[in-house]
């Protein structure tokens, strides 16, 4: 599987040297880092070329990294029915860049790209319909990015008084805000109700 694998990732790099930045073979997987600008087109090229015909879009999704410049990486998995293999692209992305849609290509990347822009902020450039797709329309941010608060920044509840849901700033109680941050894996020094008999070999 490993020699079909950087086989086909060297046919692909010869075919389209334009789209690939590079190619390698990990955990039995294709991984390929394609140019942002050209994803559309390669993944068009992916879908018909005669050795590759990846023509099943299984999942769009991203992964956010705050530390860099290229915040996100977008990353398609493809599948080859004729082949019997599986691909996985990516591209890097900074926050403020568009990146082409590939509805065009596969329509079911319809909710894919909807939902990456939902829950990352990713603007899909040429989409027939980008809106938020799993928040509410008045949702404030982007949910999996990794500076988005777990709380979020607003609830939203039914108000029995008003007899209408109501939006309100998250407001944390004191309690929900201590945290014990001595974790009984890393050998805490207390005893937890039951604990005293665990040294006790003869209860």
């Amino acid at each position: 599987m490993s020699d079909a694998l950087n086989e086909l990732g060297a046919h692909i790099e010869l075919k389209r040297p334009d789209c690939v930045l590079g190619w390698e073979v990990s955990f039995g997987e294709l991984n390929i880092t394609v140019t942002p600008a050209n994803i559309a087109d390669f993944i068009e090229f992916m879908k018909t070329d005669a050795n590759c015909r990846f023509s099943t879009l299984v999942d769009v999704t991203a992964v956010d990294y705050p530390e860099r410049a290229k915040r996100f990486d977008v990353v398609y998995h493809l599948l080859s029915m004729f082949r019997n293999q599986r691909v996985r692209l990516r591209i890097k992305v900074r926050e403020d860049e568009m990146v082409p849609s590939i509805t065009s290509v596969h329509p079911s990347a319809n909710w894919f790209e909807r939902e990456v822009f939902d829950m990352f902020g990713i603007i899909f450039s040429d989409h027939p319909d980008l809106r938020r797709l799993l928040t509410d329309y008045g949702f404030r941010g982007h949910p999996l990015r990794k500076d988005f608060p777990t709380t979020g920044y607003t609830e939203v509840r039914y108000d029995e008084v008003q007899k209408r849901v109501v939006y309100e700033p998250v407001q944390l109680t004191q309690d929900y805000r201590q945290f014990d941050f001595m974790s009984p894996w890393e050998g805490a020094n207390y005893i937890l109700p039951g604990d005293e008999k665990s040294g006790d070999k003869n209860a």
